[in-house]
């Protein structure tokens, strides 16, 4: 039986690499987002620990005014800093969404090349079996007829 050989095997090979490529794309996109989340995640937890302490400062007895304030300013940096990162988030979700578009798409043009090679194989394989066959009926008839004229 022949060897199978796909024509399009490099062009396969093409696509597979893009797409690979579109996934390191988007798994470096969703670390970003990942990281950015980390960040908000500690903010709150920097936000809550101020809060407590601008309740401990504002509580019963003294009031530490210069620390008041300096705790409200504070606060106020961490609510732009907050927004910035959102911001920062919302763009980046545009994006991740872009590439998990175009990571798809890569997928769809590998899938149909492969789509293509597996046909092409089958059709090969069939083709081969129908020459399997010929040879084998072709070997049987010549030694039935081997067999006939022996006198």
């Amino acid at each position: 039986m022949a060897k199978f050989h796909f024509r399009l095997a490099t062009l396969l090979r093409l696509r597979e690499t893009a797409r690979d490529e579109r996934r390191v794309q988007l798994a470096d996109v969703e670390r970003t987002d990942a990281e950015l989340q980390a960040r908000l995640t500690r903010l709150a937890g920097r936000q809550q620990q101020l809060q407590h302490e601008c309740r401990t400062v504002a509580g019963p007895g003294e009031v530490d005014v210069p620390r008041l304030v300096e705790s409200h300013q504070y606060a106020a940096a961490l609510r732009v800093q907050e927004a910035e990162l959102q911001q920062q988030r919302q763009t980046l979700a545009v994006e991740i969404n872009r590439r998990r578009q175009a990571l798809l798409e890569a997928d769809r043009d590998v899938q149909t090349i492969e789509k293509l090679r597996e046909s092409q194989l089958q059709a090969h394989r069939r083709e081969a079996e129908r020459q399997e066959g010929q040879r084998l009926d072709e070997a049987a008839m010549q030694a039935a007829s081997g067999r006939w004229n022996v006198k």
